[in-house]
């Protein structure tokens, strides 16, 4: 418990530690976890029950007198029953009377609760075995069970139904013509507190009623209680029931007072409690409110403040002085806030003066900073409208927060208040003259704007030259960088969220920005020489080591004129490509193999089967982008659904054209073409055939595919100029997609 104050876990575990203890040893642990959760009415009820286990009367009575009106708890009040009822038991009359006011104490503070239908049916019970001795008595009697009764059929509890049983019983016993009439009355009330009541369990359902009162953490748990408080306050001050406001306000204060049990430590709830009396009319109860709330919350400067000013708004000046005067303290560690709110209420209160003597008295100590200050001098020039003494006050806190540029921005709004010109430049030259170079890009940056705004198009410019070199000795990198850049323009001429440029401007001029605070950088040019160094909004760029380089190799023509294998380096690279190996790659990863065409043949197997049809009919195009409208005349013209059904024939021929690595070399390598001579295509039919039958189960996803379309397309060029010394090869009709070969 000394490491954590509210460590709910311990305390319990000390409170059923201490029910296994002797009384005197018992007690100190029930101090001290009541000390730190006063409201728990758990807590309490062991403590009365322990004292009471030993007949201590005058320690439970002192209990009693200190937790009962703060812990509105059934069980709670029920022992205190069986206390009074136990010291009662032989006084006679006397002891029943008491008897009798204590039930009557206990109804009127619990009576309201969700689970008070059983003290309603234990004082009922209690006034029917009272002994009458006359037949007035007997009528007096009668009359306060009624009346007992009828407002317990009025509660949303638990057991209204059983007692609107007793209460028909009753009346039919004493009276039956007289019931007919009182129930015919009460019918409809008690309906309608029937109704309430299971409206009102939806909310009582959701609140945990073993929770002990901790100052807020922010727990889900403790959001949900929260929640669930706030409305069933809310369903209590609807008056859902539609009783007379006197009634209506007893439940609902019955419902903060449960509430506060529990969020003990929110000053929102307090707030929420005493301006609901306020508003309700009753300011007396409010600041009753106010002095618990304090008590709870002693170090709440929000709750003293609501709590001055609705004594100020009563005019009860005196009681909103000494409040204020709590918040000031001793006068050491003062917060600023303190000083500046006490004036203006001395002000509000008191006076003119009264508020200068208590600047003049502070203005000397140390927790009077420039804040206080700027908040007299311009309460002094808005609501004194005098302007010269305000003056006087910025030019007296010149002396003491020169170095200060926040009181030196306040001071330059206020003297542009005055639209004093002459002034505030004379201002801002004073302060930057004083200030460090590191403490004046606040200044620097106000300074311009003033001079755009009221200088002419030379002094603009030579006060933003001189930003640059003052931020340039304060360290500021790209400052030189930026000298003569668009930022100045689009400075110059904006206004407000104006700009004389478009956002992708303004985007790349912050790019631009951000380059030239980062050129100097190690690493950084050889990122940007890739592309990479562009940084997008809100980053700060990539590394040399971060940026992702493209492969080149599969830009390479390729010779089929030229062995495939390890290590061959191609005779005819790509126009401004150096000659590199064959070896494959993926993704620039050298692999082991036996050249381009095992990689080739080893790429792309899943791709599904009306791709690779498409993939089979693309004719080869100059360049590495087609033309989209040739394209789109092909895909027009192309049956993708024979795609489905394509096998490898008697060439071992891949889809799409690419023959297989068991072809003899210069073989055509075509993408999108079949490219076999007419005694091939004679030779191969019957062989196809019967590969067709003898491999039904081959399909298309596991044939290989071709790896990049434009690499392809530069083979299948190069293989066309390779071959026109013995046939030729064409593709028919460009618009009709069918395939032709002739040789010679």
């Amino acid at each position: 418990m000394a490491d954590n104050m509210y460590n709910v876990d311990a305390a319990e575990i000390l409170a059923n530690q201490a029910l296994h203890l002797k009384i005197n040893e018992a007690v100190p642990i029930y101090e001290q976890l009541l000390i730190t959760y006063p409201t728990a009415a758990k807590f309490w009820k062991r403590y009365v029950e322990a004292q009471m286990a030993v007949n201590n009367d005058d320690a439970t009575k002192q209990i009693f007198s200190r937790c009962l009106l703060s812990c509105l708890q059934i069980p709670l009040w029920r022992c205190y029953i069986r206390f009074i009822r136990k010291v009662n038991e032989k006084k006679g009359t006397e002891g029943v009377e008491e008897t009798r006011k204590a039930y009557e104490f206990m109804i009127n503070h619990v009576g309201a609760d969700i689970a008070s239908g059983p003290i309603w049916m234990e004082y009922i019970s209690f006034l029917k075995s009272i002994p009458v001795h006359t037949p007035q008595e007997e009528t007096q009697l009668m009359t306060i069970v009624r009346k007992t009764y009828q407002k317990a059929i009025l509660t949303p509890c638990h057991h209204v139904e059983q007692l609107w049983k007793d209460y028909e019983s009753f009346e039919n016993n004493v009276s039956r013509a007289l019931a007919k009439g009182l129930l015919s009355d009460y019918q409809p009330k008690f309906n309608s507190a029937r109704a309430v009541y299971r409206e009102k369990k939806k909310y009582i359902d959701e609140i945990d009623w073993n929770m002990l009162a901790i100052p807020p953490t922010g727990s889900d748990k403790e959001e949900q209680q929260w929640i669930a408080w706030r409305r069933l306050l809310a369903f209590e001050k609807g008056n859902p029931q539609r009783i007379e406001n006197t009634s209506s306000n007893k439940r609902i204060i019955f419902a903060y007072e449960q509430c506060l049990m529990y969020l003990y430590h929110y000053p929102d709830i307090w707030y929420d409690y005493a301006t609901w009396h306020a508003k309700s009319g009753t300011a007396d109860s409010a600041v009753k409110v106010f002095q618990r709330a304090l008590k709870a919350l002693p170090d709440s400067d929000m709750l003293k403040y609501a709590y001055a000013e609705l004594e100020e708004s009563r005019g009860s000046f005196q009681s909103a002085r000494r409040i204020y005067e709590s918040v000031l303290g001793d006068g050491v560690n003062v917060p600023a806030l303190a000083h500046i709110q006490f004036i203006r209420f001395l002000r509000r209160t008191d006076g003119v003066e009264a508020a200068r003597r208590y600047f003049m008295d502070i203005r000397a100590s140390p927790s009077c900073t420039y804040k206080v200050y700027v908040s007299y001098a311009m309460m002094t020039f808005c609501l004194d409208k005098d302007a010269k003494v305000a003056h006087n006050i910025f030019e007296a806190g010149m002396k003491q927060f020169m170095l200060e540029p926040s009181y030196i921005l306040e001071y330059a709004d206020f003297l542009l208040r005055l639209n004093d010109e002459r002034n505030t430049r004379a201002l801002f030259e004073r302060a930057l003259s004083t200030l460090p170079p590191e403490q004046s890009a606040e200044v620097w940056k106000r300074f311009t704007e003033f001079e755009q705004m009221y200088g002419d198009l030379g002094s603009m410019l030579k006060v933003e030259q001189r930003r640059k070199e003052a931020l340039t000795k304060a360290g500021e990198e790209g400052a030189l960088g930026l000298e003569g850049s668009l930022q100045d323009i689009v400075s110059r001429y904006s206004f407000r969220d104006l700009y004389p440029c478009s956002s992708k401007d303004l985007d790349h001029l912050a790019r631009q920005e951000w380059l030239a605070k980062n050129m100097n950088k190690k690493g950084e040019i050889s990122t940007l020489a890739n592309g990479a160094g562009f940084p997008d909004k809100g980053s700060a760029g990539l590394t040399a080591s971060q940026a992702v380089h493209p492969d080149s190799n599969p830009m390479v023509i390729h010779d089929p004129g030229q062995k495939s294998g390890p290590g061959v380096v191609l005779s005819t690279p790509a126009a401004g490509l150096p000659a590199i190996s064959t070896t494959p790659s993926v993704y620039g990863v050298p692999s082991s193999g036996a050249g381009v065409t095992n990689v080739l043949d080893g790429i792309l197997q899943a791709a599904p089967p009306a791709l690779v049809a498409f993939i089979a009919n693309l004719p080869a195009v100059e360049g590495p982008v087609p033309d989209a409208d040739f394209v789109l005349s092909i895909c027009l013209r192309s049956n993708f659904s024979s795609g489905q059904n394509v096998k490898s024939g008697a060439t071992n021929q891949a889809p799409g054209g690419v023959a297989n690595s068991s072809e003899a070399p210069g073989a055509t390598k075509a993408h999108g073409s079949t490219m076999r001579t007419t005694r091939d295509r004679h030779s191969g039919k019957r062989k196809h055939v019967q590969k067709q039958e003898d491999d039904d189960t081959t399909t298309v996803q596991s044939l290989p595919l071709p790896r990049d379309a434009f690499r392809l397309r530069q083979m299948q060029k190069a293989r066309t100029g390779a071959t026109s010394q013995n046939g030729s090869a064409s593709y028919g009709s460009t618009f009709s997609g069918e395939h032709s070969a002739s040789t010679t």
